[in-house]
């Protein structure tokens, strides 16, 4: 069980929160973001010094480069993480707006305004950017967040969630409007999927595929969530080579560990033999392994055979599945039946190829001639992103 100051009270004091947030104006909202910036940057000194803590732990335990690279911070992302809370305070606040309104036959008028939710349980891995997105976003909406992280961010998220209520403290905040318990032991999961006696009202998990199964089978309140991020590159018959190129390797190499690079490429079969040797060369230099079907490995000795489990596979990792195929068609059949529905792009000149592509695969996020690794909140305009 969890000692003192442990998740009941933690939850006790986040529906105290919850209920002066829900009448905070956009003004005191956004005070309170600016703050959470502002304690970002001045603490950098207290959350690098954590960070470095937990990345020799996970150099220790001897994670996959591209899971400490997730984990690591400096100083240019722990700007890049302020910048996003500012840029949430310029979003038009969520609270309060009007959906819709409708008038019945009795007479009864009807209108339909968005309130915040209560209290949302943030269940997270290893990246420690979530606390700031899901504490952000969160209270931009009005909403207060108990936040639980993994071992691996400990430390990390610990210093920053610190910094954060040092912050409102000494502008009279409310400091339990963010609040982490404060031990990785997993049975704190457990209480937190349970609810507390309806004072968690909605979890989100944001992590690997068994971290999200396992808080659906056991959640006793409502879920918001999302898996693998299966993302695909298809380069059409009609795709420009050298823009191929640069786009399918920032896809794949420009950080291998996050959930928008493109793990499986698909390639016309028309343009494979003047685009894939290039592309393989390219990769293999940056030290990525390639795993390719029968087609794919006429291209080149150093691709390695892929595997029926290649194509539902989200590596990580400077490893990734090529296919060749037959048009479009094959291409989206390829990603209905292997894919997260996540993040997927086509590159081509064909207007018509773009839009038969934009319009039939049926994902999160679809791209024409951009890499996949452009799905993310910040990319977009929204400042963070919960999943």
């Amino acid at each position: 069980m969890l000692q003192p100051m442990g998740l009941p009270e933690i939850a006790d004091l986040a529906v105290k929160a919850s209920s002066a947030l829900a009448l905070a104006s956009t003004e005191e909202k956004n005070l309170a973001l600016r703050v959470m910036a502002e304690s970002l940057r001045r603490g950098s000194g207290k959350i690098l010094a954590a960070n470095a803590v937990d990345v020799s732990r996970a150099q220790e335990k001897e994670l996959k480069s591209s899971l400490v690279d997730r984990l690591m911070l400096n100083e240019a992302r722990l700007e890049s993480m302020a910048a996003a809370i500012e840029l949430i305070v310029q979003l038009p606040d969520p609270v309060g707006r009007e959906l819709a309104r409708w008038t019945r036959p009795n007479g009864l008028e009807l209108t339909r305004i968005s309130v915040p939710i209560g209290v949302i349980g943030m269940i997270f891995e290893s990246r420690p950017n979530v606390v700031a997105d899901a504490a952000s976003l969160c209270l931009k909406s009005g909403n207060a967040c108990i936040l639980r992280g993994g071992s691996d961010s400990f430390e990390t998220s610990m210093a920053i969630v610190d910094c954060f209520q040092a912050g409102f403290e000494k502008r009279d905040l409310h400091t339990s409007t963010i609040q982490m318990i404060p031990t990785t032991d997993r049975d704190a999961v457990g209480e937190m999927l349970q609810g507390r006696d309806g004072k968690i009202d909605l979890i989100i998990p944001r992590g690997g595929k068994p971290w999200v199964e396992r808080v659906h089978r056991e959640a006793r309140v409502p879920v918001l969530s999302h898996l693998e991020g299966i993302c695909h590159s298809y380069v059409d018959r009609e795709a420009d080579i050298d823009m191929a190129l640069n786009v399918v390797f920032n896809a794949k190499m420009r950080r291998t560990g996050i959930c928008g690079a493109t793990e499986t490429l698909l390639v016309d079969r028309e343009i494979a033999g003047r685009f894939l040797p290039p592309m393989i060369q390219k990769l293999n230099e940056f030290g990525c392994q390639v795993r390719g079907d029968s087609e794919t490995q006429r291209f080149s000795s150093a691709v390695v055979p892929a595997t029926e489990q290649d194509w539902y596979t989200e590596y990580l990792d400077a490893i990734l599945s090529i296919r060749v195929v037959d048009g479009i068609e094959a291409a989206i059949a390829h990603i209905e039946q292997h894919g997260s529905r996540h993040t997927d792009a086509i590159i081509t000149e064909n207007h018509d190829s773009a839009e038969k592509f934009l319009k039939e695969v049926n994902s999160a996020i679809v791209l024409h001639n951009a890499s996949t690794q452009f799905a993310d909140g910040g990319e977009f305009g929204f400042g963070a992103e919960i999943g």
